[in-house]
């Protein structure tokens, strides 16, 4: 809508990058820290990439000081990480773990002792496996009172330093992926009641954790992370703008409803209920809901992709395709739902080895869709490409499609603040580079390389500079403006 201005970001304005315990920690049965549902389920063979698991990750339980140090050198100004349900309450909900809690005060305090702000996520997908043995994790309102009692823990023992929390990295993903698709755990398939199910469970225990953020974190700001993929109509067919529609209503604002309204999308619902997959709503669900939405202090974008959407017939595709965890471009296949939408290939849209789209505008374009729904702020949690990069004999890393691709992205959020969205922060994904969950170490994000692949038995998990990580030192140091160099 606006002209170009090419000039820098806001003063303010957070620069930072991502993880995940599970995929950078390691150390998955030291200093008390029990199994959680990731480290059994990629013991099921075929689960994962060859096999690959988190019991090393890139060794970060151990090298995060030398690691924060690389983030400091390049000037970072704040470090998204998350937290282990599982170091903290390792056995039962009755005990903590004093050398969990231990380990992430240390992180807190080194990054601020380097002018790092952290950014805390209370739950990244690692449930402890006790609480999915002991009443199956999120399919019992049990769960609820247990990540409530977590959430207080951790505000209470990290809010003085912390101002930046995040109760659920997607959401819309880990319960996809675990109870429609198998991919992930609990790995079960077609369970679309149970689905709904689960995510009414997830929806109630993280509007209990704004609750309790606000009483206990006197300065802060709480959210969840979406993973949003703004979507486009395949042309002007009415049936397939309204496919768009459904897409949206089922695939993005079943979320963000609920986190900014605290009610679901009404067409969706009345679809789900004439399929007898709708959630069971007890009293008193929506009140909590409702009130927590009041509370929100922003709205935290995962953003990787746009979809392209038109009409499904009732006999089309469904959920169970293939998905690229190889990178073997061109491998992944078609999905949607029967009778209401599926998401083809843009053929105007680029795409990586794994056949994500790469779509700038898109991130723009979502922005300003939440800015003029929810009227929220937004932090960028995660954006970044997943490559195969190669470490050169003089340990070099060239990556200048890394660099163009978040080059180009910050040039679209620099439009989207141009044109009124309240963007606060932007976190890459990642630092380093990491375990990345069904597909391994080949799949790499990172700033930073590390040397760790299913091919080695005995990696050195050494650590060697990208170019990326040269230049987006020069972004923060000229507060955005070489973005358009």
């Amino acid at each position: 809508m606006l002209t170009i201005e090419k000039g820098s970001f806001p003063k303010d304005f957070l620069w930072g990058s991502a993880s995940a315990a599970y995929q950078i920690e390691g150390a998955w049965d030291e200093d008390g820290k029990s199994p959680s549902v990731w480290d059994k389920f990629v013991r099921i063979p075929g689960k994962t990439f060859k096999g690959t698991t988190g019991d090393v990750a890139v060794d970060h339980y151990h090298r995060y000081k030398e690691d924060i140090a690389l983030m400091a050198e390049m000037g970072m100004k704040t470090y998204r990480f998350s937290i282990a349900w599982t170091r903290i309450y390792p056995n039962s909900m009755d005990e903590v773990n004093q050398k969990g809690l231990d380990f992430y005060q240390d992180i807190i305090d080194v990054c601020l002792e380097n002018g790092i702000q952290p950014m805390i996520t209370l739950y990244h997908w690692d449930l402890p496996q006790y609480l999915q043995d002991a009443y199956r994790g999120w399919e019992s309102r049990q769960i609820i009172e247990d990540f409530e009692k977590y959430a207080v823990t951790l505000f209470k023992e990290y809010g003085n330093k912390v101002k930046y929390w995040i109760t659920m990295n997607e959401q819309n993903i880990f319960t996809r992926l675990g109870w429609q698709s198998a991919q992930h755990p609990p790995g079960l398939s077609d369970e679309d009641k149970l689905h709904y199910q689960v995510n009414h469970h997830a929806f109630l225990a993280h509007a209990k954790a704004v609750e309790k953020f606000h009483e206990i974190v006197a300065d802060g700001m709480v959210g969840a992370s979406f993973a949003f993929h703004p979507s486009y109509a395949l042309d002007t067919k009415p049936k397939n703008v309204l496919a768009k529609h459904d897409f949206d209503d089922l695939k993005n604002y079943w979320w963000m409803d609920v986190y900014a309204y605290g009610r679901y999308p009404r067409a969706a619902m009345k679809y789900l209920e004439s399929k007898n997959i709708a959630p069971k709503i007890q009293e008193g669900d929506f009140e909590l809901l409702k009130s927590a939405s009041e509370k929100v202090d922003f709205m935290g974008v995962n953003y990787y992709r746009s979809d392209v959407v038109e009409h499904n017939p009732e006999d089309g595709v469904d959920n169970s395709g293939i998905v690229n965890v190889s990178g073997k471009k061109g491998t992944s296949t078609e999905t949607g739902m029967a009778g209401i939408y599926k998401s083809p290939l843009n053929p105007h849209l680029p795409t990586t080895d794994w056949d994500w789209t790469i779509d700038p505008m898109g991130l723009r374009i979502g922005c300003r869709e939440i800015t003029s729904r929810y009227d929220l702020p937004i932090i960028i949690s995660e954006n970044g490409l997943g490559a195969f990069d190669k470490l050169e004999e003089d340990k070099s890393v060239h990556d200048p499609y890394r660099i163009k691709y978040i080059q180009e992205h910050l040039k679209q959020i620099k439009m989207a603040i141009d044109e009124g969205s309240d963007i606060i922060a932007y976190c890459t994904w990642s630092f380093t580079d990491l375990l990345s969950w069904l597909n391994g170490y080949q799949k790499r994000y990172g700033f930073v390389y590390v040397d760790q692949s299913e091919y080695e038995s005995n990696p050195s998990l050494n650590r060697y500079k990208k170019d990326s990580y040269y230049w987006y030192k020069n972004i923060i140091e000229t507060d955005g403006e070489a973005i358009w160099e």
